[in-house]
């Protein structure tokens, strides 16, 4: 796509644009739609906060958490505060990458509007992650800031002490007493602040997404793809107005979560209420406390809801349910339908498209498909060749937008794009009506609860003990979290693989990498599957 120009920037630290991938590699981006025409500078950040108050919304409540409520004033006063405090006393410079750790709290959403109002770039992290995950997130991205909630600064700071490029931690309060360090700073600085004039090319957030060797990549996104995303799926799909509350369980850290907890609210004036535990009975109480109106879950929490309703729990205020981390299964969506009588919205998005690109809608939802791609998007199913398959036959998933792949300086950027479309590494079929379904995914990715769990790094977790002479993972089905991480071991000689033996394992890779990540199922074994080179044929144990 080698006729790429990219508009003006705003960055001094030129790392990030530096870092893009060739433009013959980038996939074609879609912008012709007059939704999606942006000035050359653009601030999203100002967008989601200063912009409702001039729109008059500075009264209605924009955020909801810990204990309290913020109205679209108090967001926009709060974030300039931060923004003069990270200008001011920690030298943030536009480009400049800072990492961000904390649960989904309004805090967090605070400071990333503040980063990104500085023309700096983001990196949600996870809180769950581990020092040695952290690290790789650091050095692949350069980071030399990072800002944390204080009550889980301990990884970071371990991360901190080894590395080549983190030189500062500082922490925020997560909670709504604003008694930390980066809190107490910002709390005598001016509540209006001249935000950088960010250009809508320049890169305004670093998704970070394992894949399946457990290196991470990170997908790089423009100020522009921030509001696209919601001048597309929110807007068409989802139909948000100023009067929606929205409530969610995925992490922020996600793409998935920034958009549907923190982007399409504060894009329309909407409310999003914020759970540092999304768990189904902490979401059935926002949704009958606050009203909600558009909840975002995977569909084992939809399950675990539906359960709830009939011990009388009240979701009526709903109006939209949206599925998404894994496939819905048909008996959820009918069940769904016709106890809660709400439209449950099945839709693919990825880190890479940063949202959903192929979704149902309300009034044209069926059950077991994915939907249709939406506006501004084409989608199409391809064979190795990328030659389009028949309707009814399997292949790979090829998509283009408004949107698209672009890793930061990685070769795996040849993988993802291929003749300017992007192939996201599932298996779909296009049916005769042009309705998509997802048949499966083709790589070692393990989808449980929705969390995208890389096999190989689990793997490389269970190896690590002394007690581990091989091991192998994969997927196994389960009704409750759609697959969970399952682990056949063969044990080191003298070793006994008992019920004590299975859970020092366990406890040994939460220990390593994110505790989410451990194997739930555990299969000693003699031997595992080979091939004649010595392959593990990881098909045989699924």
């Amino acid at each position: 796509m080698a006729n790429i120009t990219l508009g003006p920037s705003a960055h001094v630290d030129t790392f990030t644009r530096d870092n893009l991938p060739p433009f013959d590699m980038w996939p074609e981006i879609l912008l012709d739609r007059p939704e999606f025409q942006y000035p050359d500078y653009l601030n999203a950040a100002v967008e989601l906060t200063d912009r409702n108050v001039e729109r008059g919304f500075g009264d209605r409540v924009a955020l909801i958490g810990n204990g309290r409520r913020r109205t679209y004033k108090e967001l926009t006063d709060w974030t300039n505060r931060l923004a003069h405090a990270l200008v001011e006393n920690y030298g943030v410079k536009p480009g400049n990458r800072v990492l961000i750790r904390s649960g989904n709290n309004p805090a967090l959403v605070a400071v990333w509007l503040a980063a990104t109002k500085v023309g700096a770039v983001v990196v949600n992290t996870m809180p769950m992650l581990r020092a040695g995950e952290l690290s790789q997130i650091v050095d692949k991205a350069e980071i030399s800031l990072a800002l944390c909630d204080s009550r889980i600064a301990d990884e970071l700071i371990a991360c901190a002490k080894t590395s080549k490029f983190l030189k500062q931690v500082v922490n925020f309060d997560g909670t709504s007493n604003h008694d930390a360090e980066l809190d107490r700073i910002a709390l005598d600085k001016p509540v209006t602040f001249e935000a950088v004039k960010t250009g809508r090319d320049d890169v305004a957030l670093l998704g970070f997404t394992s894949g399946t060797t457990g290196e991470p990549k990170a997908t790089m996104h423009f100020h522009r793809d921030l509001l696209i995303i919601a001048d597309g799926y929110a807007r068409e799909v989802l139909k948000v107005t100023e009067n929606d509350v929205f409530v969610g369980s995925p992490p922020l850290a996600f793409t998935f979560g920034l958009g549907g907890l923190a982007i399409f609210p504060l894009r329309f004036g909407a409310t999003a209420t914020l759970l540092e535990n999304a768990s189904p009975p902490s979401m059935i109480q926002i949704i009958e406390t606050y009203k909600a109106t558009i909840c975002f879950t995977a569909p084992t929490a939809y399950r675990a809801m539906l359960a709830a309703m009939d011990k009388g729990a009240d979701l009526s205020s709903l109006r939209i349910a949206v599925s998404a981390g894994e496939t819905l299964p048909g008996p959820v969506f009918e069940e769904w339908t016709a106890k809660a009588k709400v439209p449950i919205l099945d839709g693919i998005g990825s880190t890479e498209m940063l949202h959903i690109f192929i979704s149902n809608r309300i009034g044209d939802a069926r059950p077991a498909t994915t939907g249709k791609p939406l506006t501004g998007y084409v989608a199409k199913i391809v064979d190795k060749d990328m030659n389009e398959v028949e309707r009814g036959s399997y292949g790979w998933l090829a998509v283009r937008g408004p949107v698209g792949c672009r890793y930061l300086a990685d070769k795996r950027q040849a993988n993802y794009v291929h003749d300017g479309w992007n192939v996201t590494g599932d298996t779909f079929m296009q049916d005769a009506d042009g309705y998509f379904h997802f048949v499966a995914r083709a790589d070692d990715m393990i989808v449980s609860a929705g969390y995208n769990i890389a096999g190989p790094e689990v793997e490389a977790a269970l190896l690590a003990h002394a007690d581990v002479a091989e091991c192998a993972v994969v997927a196994q089905a389960d009704v409750e979290r759609g697959s969970v991480v399952a682990a056949f071991i063969v044990l080191r000689s003298g070793v006994t693989g008992d019920e004590a033996c299975r859970k020092m394992l366990q406890d040994h890779v939460k220990a390593v990498i994110a505790p989410y990540k451990y194997p739930r199922a555990v299969h000693f074994v003699e031997t595992l599957p080979k091939t004649q080179t010595g392959k593990i044929q990881r098909f045989r144990l699924r």
